[in-house]
């Protein structure tokens, strides 16, 4: 398909929409029918007085730009649904005419696309770029019941960026961006070529003119002198097939500008010059059927030697917006490189189509050709890493994270493959199967053998990933994810899991505190609870019990209401509370403290912190000083008789520097079942040296039996632990 040219502003004045109107019409009589080519008119006829008296900033009439939207998806051979609703896309958010009124007088499915389209114009954000996230959420959402919403947009945002330079240098450069980072990807991932490549020149150009202007002019120049060149490949291409018996056309294939400046920005890390990039001569072969392809790669590689390394079987693996394709660099005459693209004409229209390719609406469904399968499944994974979003914000840095994918290749244990961005760790594989394996992942094997969870991914590998029904996300598996379904499920998931162990936690706090005043959560009259919610501000029980988890609100303050007891208590904590008993396995909500880092065993002391639940702290840390001055914070605490975990501790071991002393001292810690987390050497004194070890330990009473047979051996001096 052709590009258009911009035009310079001045080219607009006495545009006459009722010529566009009969050149659109022209068109859709070549493939639609003559009453769907009626409707069309008609939409046109209901959008010019809708948007009568309305110019763009170039001066021409507003419905211009409809009706150029309207002639796009024309010429993409779209249904006269996408069409009328490209014709009325602006008019509900541009005009006094309602959605009611377009399902009235056009159908509901008409109505349905345009209202996708259409910009959240009622309400108030705080800011321009929250506004453009909330936006494109509720065109996702479109997207996911009817996907030419997305076609529609698409071809809106064409010719808005063919018509930039009418805008004021800052909001081009501001529209080109977004064009780059959000539509342009978008495009490629639905597979359709052609837009996403003038979206990307165009919004090049938009972005740096000069740069623009000096690679167009180089290629125009490297192209003039090229041309015998290619020529004469393209007539050997040509030759050889031939005398092969395989019928085929050879086209070459041009290079779009912003794919060369990007090649030119970086490749393998360093930036290289236009010829190095320019020097490489593109081919696309198109045959009939697949086997066809394959043999014509036999017949180029007979033709000219392979470059190693430089050939991918996208027919056998597709990409993932659908394309397929056989692709291979040669060795060409006089030294140069040529790039062969094979492929048949069905997977052509798909290279260039994507999702719009062969569309047949008509019939109620998507189709099932590759590209809408995969179309398909993209936006499932959008709609999910919606509903786990926190706000709009956070979803649309998700969806940009999942538009720009470098494709691996890696196997489920049945053989099954499965496709992931680069760079993609095991957690990314997991998510990708399924959230719930994701969400219970323990460890995983790669080709048999077990590695870290955090490993990255190489194409051709098999993995196998291990689950337990007690595992949960680990926040750390956020510092190294990469799709953006694995991030969002991980925080949906923590959140979630914060949420219950918040609500468990207050549960136990506010039932502690009640049965102090003789009452319990579970006998407690409903008119008294509600009552108490409502003196506390409080909307539900579980909003009450999480807050008090989460050390937002004092249990016996929240007892006190709920008993009906508040006038009666003052301000105080409740006397007489059993105290809260530790443990160890509540989660997040119940922090350790670092500076003095509590074992079980230990005399202990709880601080509600807000937002953290409770602190635990030794009674003798020194860092309680600070707190003192918040006792109706205070939570009295004490260890569960067997707590099943272990937990850290640091130690300072004086040893005589000799050679095999960290050895030595090591193994005697292991030798008593302690395990070294961390281990760190100081030098003092010459002779001496400081050891400081982190030693995982069940209680106070294991850390006692390491530190004696520590202490015992010849070369230390002096062992203690570190304490707050």
């Amino acid at each position: 398909m052709a590009r258009a040219e911009v035009a310079p502003p001045e080219a607009y004045a006495g545009v006459d929409p009722s010529h566009k109107v009969s050149e659109l019409c022209s068109l859709l009589e070549s493939y639609l029918e003559p009453d769907e080519v009626k409707i069309v008119y008609d939409a046109y006829l209901f959008g010019a007085a809708a948007h009568e008296g309305q110019r763009r900033l170039s001066g021409e009439p507003y419905i211009t730009h409809p009706l150029a939207v309207a002639r796009i998806l024309g010429e993409m051979r779209m249904d006269y649904q996408s069409v009328v609703s490209a014709i009325l896309h602006d008019v509900i958010e541009d005009t006094p005419s309602s959605k009611e009124q377009i399902a009235r007088d056009f159908g509901g499915d008409v109505a349905e696309l345009v209202d996708g389209v259409s910009k959240l114009t009622q309400i108030k954000f705080e800011s321009k770029a929250e506004a453009q996230a909330a936006n494109f959420r509720k065109m996702v959402l479109a997207m996911a019941r009817d996907i030419r919403v997305i076609l529609v947009k698409l071809a809106d945002r064409l010719h808005n960026m063919r018509t930039i330079w009418v805008m004021p240098p800052h909001k081009r450069r501001r529209i080109a961006r977004e064009t780059l980072e959000i539509y342009a990807p978008i495009a490629n991932r639905l597979g359709i070529n052609h837009i996403r490549i003038e979206l990307e020149d165009l919004a090049f150009a938009a972005m740096y003119p000069m740069r623009f202007r000096v690679i167009k002019h180089q290629v125009r120049k490297t192209r003039k002198n090229q041309k015998e060149l290619v020529g004469k490949v393209k007539n050997a291409l040509e030759e050889r097939l031939r005398e092969s018996g395989i019928e085929a056309d050879v086209e070459g294939r041009e290079k779009h500008l912003f794919g060369i400046y990007q090649k030119m920005q970086n490749t393998g890390g360093e930036p290289r010059g236009f010829h190095s990039i320019f020097d490489v001569h593109g081919f696309r072969i198109i045959t009939g059927a697949v086997d066809a392809c394959y043999r014509v790669l036999g017949v180029m590689h007979s033709l000219y030697k392979p470059v190693p390394g430089y050939f991918k079987d996208y027919i056998a693996i597709p990409k993932s917006n659908g394309y397929q394709s056989l692709h291979t660099t040669l060795w060409g005459p006089q030294g140069v490189q040529i790039e062969v693209q094979i492929r048949t004409e069905e997977m052509h229209r798909v290279a260039e189509m994507g999702v719009a390719a062969h569309w047949i609406y008509k019939t109620g469904e998507l189709g099932t050709n590759t590209a809408q399968a995969r179309a398909r499944e993209w936006v499932k994974d959008l709609l999910e890493m919606q509903r786990n979003a926190g706000n709009p914000l956070e979803f649309i840095e998700n969806v940009k994270i999942d538009l720009f994918p470098d494709e691996v290749y890696v196997f489920t244990p049945k053989g099954e493959i499965m496709e992931l961005p680069r760079g993609a760790t095991l957690v990314d594989f997991a998510y990708a199967v399924h959230s719930d394996i994701g969400d219970t992942c323990l460890a995983a094997r790669v080709d048999k053998r077990l590695v870290p969870l955090r490993t990255p991914l190489q194409t051709g590998q098999t993995v196998d990933i291990i689950t337990a029904p007690g595992a949960r996300p680990n926040p750390a598996w956020l510092d190294f994810v990469v799709t953006a379904k694995a991030r969002s499920a991980i925080r949906h998931a923590l959140k979630n899991l914060r949420h219950e162990e918040a609500a468990s936690l207050g549960r136990r706090l506010l039932n502690q505190a009640l049965e102090s005043l003789g009452a319990d959560l579970e006998t407690l009259d409903q008119a008294a609870i509600d009552k108490g919610l409502e003196s506390l501000g409080a909307e539900s029980v579980d909003e009450l019990l999480e807050s008090i988890g989460l050390g937002k609100r004092m249990p016996w303050l929240a007892a006190r209401h709920l008993a009906g007891v508040v006038e009666d208590s003052g301000d105080q904590q409740v006397n007489g509370s059993e105290p809260l008993t530790i443990k160890g396995t509540e989660g997040a909500v119940v922090t350790f403290a670092k500076c003095c880092n509590p074992i079980p065993g230990d005399p202990i002391i709880g601080f509600a912190s807000s937002g953290r639940g409770v602190v635990v702290h030794l009674q003798d840390c020194k860092n309680l000083q600070e707190y003192r001055k918040h006792p109706d914070k205070w939570l009295d605490v004490q260890w569960e008789q067997d707590v099943d975990r272990e937990f850290t501790v640091p130690i300072r071991v004086d040893v005589v520097n000799q050679r095999g002393v960290l050895a030595e001292v090591a193994a005697t810690i292991s030798q008593t079942e302690g395990n070294i987390v961390n281990v760190s050497v100081d030098e003092r004194e010459g002779m001496i040296v400081t050891i400081n070890f982190t030693v995982a330990v069940r209680d106070r009473v294991h850390l006692a039996r390491i530190m004696r047979r520590v202490r015992v051996l010849s070369s230390v001096l002096r062992i203690a632990r570190v304490r707050g």
